[in-house]
């Protein structure tokens, strides 16, 4: 019973919460192939960054697979796992916490529900006491990026580009996560400009660090009034507010998850793209064909699950041969001539 009430305040509490039902083949009269629901991570849809790119995959799956899909939204405070919950609880072939601040609690809820599929991005490892890694459930799928891979390229970008031999980057959290993009940005900076200094700041130490434009502004003017020339956030809606202080004071910034350009055009350089939505596309597609398969999936530029943005609207930025070296460097990473590290020094 306490269960039950639980869940049930959390359908009430969900401060602003959106659940949207998205139907595919069911519209058309036909059999609906598998239901797939997904809890959002802080920041929520609206974004433009990391849970837009999940949302564009989850109606890619709807309208490539016919899917039915269902997401939710939490407020401030919310109950994640009970979120989960209201999607396992009936039945749902797949469900999808989106974040690492979802990882024990899918982790629960895939050893509860041992007969449904469970996905997490940026699936959050653990290690025993003896420093071994612990597998997550085996009906459980830990997506997982090489963040640092995307982030080497638009490193090389700046490094390449940079008039003051300056750059700078904006984390949200100081996590291992958010090192490897910071790791990966400072060795493609290093790469193509080895005097170059590389600024960081953090915005804070909780998730709302992920979703305050006013503190991402702030530290985009400093970095900027000291001499950076050109900034990557990997900040969630934090880095909005970079986009403004570039604006601003007429530096670049380059972004992060999604392509970020139409946020402040002719400000976003590029913007180095994690492709939440192809791991959840591929995840999903599987469960439609009776295939899925849990442990730790990796996507990287491989894979075609990292990269950066260079089309008609940004290409007046990103000269012909910057765009080329930096084609050239991912061709080298991809074939294991360039080892990008994943930890800062």
């Amino acid at each position: 019973m306490k269960r039950v009430l639980v869940v049930l305040g959390v359908l009430l509490a969900l401060d602003a919460a959106l659940l949207l039902v998205g139907r595919g083949a069911e519209d058309a009269g036909e059999e609906t192939v598998a239901r797939v629901g997904l809890v959002f991570d802080v920041g929520g849809r609206g974004d433009k960054s990391f849970n837009d790119s999940a949302y564009a995959g989850l109606m890619r799956a709807r309208d490539e697979l016919g899917v039915h899909v269902e997401v939710i939204e939490p407020g401030d405070g919310a109950d994640r796992e009970s979120a989960l919950r209201i999607f396992a609880s009936r039945g749902f072939d797949l469900v999808i916490g989106t974040g690492f601040i979802f990882t024990d609690d899918v982790t629960l809820l895939a050893s509860e529900y041992p007969d449904l599929a469970f996905a997490c991005v940026d699936y959050a490892l653990r290690t025993d006491d003896h420093g071994r890694v612990v597998p997550p459930p085996a009906n459980l799928a830990a997506l997982k990026f090489r963040e640092e891979e995307g982030s080497f390229l638009v490193g090389a970008i700046a490094g390449l580009m940079s008039e003051t031999a300056e750059v700078g980057f904006i984390g949200g959290v100081p996590i291992p996560l958010i090192h490897r993009f910071e790791a990966g940005y400072r060795a493609g900076v290093a790469h193509t400009c080895p005097d170059c200094q590389v600024r960081s700041n953090y915005a804070g130490v909780t998730h709302t660090a992920f979703k305050d434009p006013g503190k991402g502004k702030e530290l985009g003017l400093a970095q900027y009034r000291a001499g950076a020339d050109i900034i990557y956030h990997a900040s969630g809606s934090t880095g909005l507010g970079l986009f403004e202080a570039a604006r601003q004071t007429g530096g670049l910034a380059i972004g992060v998850d999604s392509d970020q350009y139409h946020e402040m055009p002719g400000s976003v350089l590029t913007s180095m793209v994690k492709r939440v939505d192809v791991a959840l596309v591929t995840v999903i597609g599987e469960v439609v064909r009776g295939e899925f398969r849990g442990g730790v999936r990796t996507f990287g530029l491989a894979e075609d699950g990292v990269g950066y943005v260079r089309d008609e609207n940004n290409a007046g930025l990103l000269p012909d041969d910057v765009h080329r070296e930096a084609q050239a460097l991912r061709q080298r990473i991809i074939a294991g001539e360039i080892d990008v590290p994943t930890e800062l020094p």
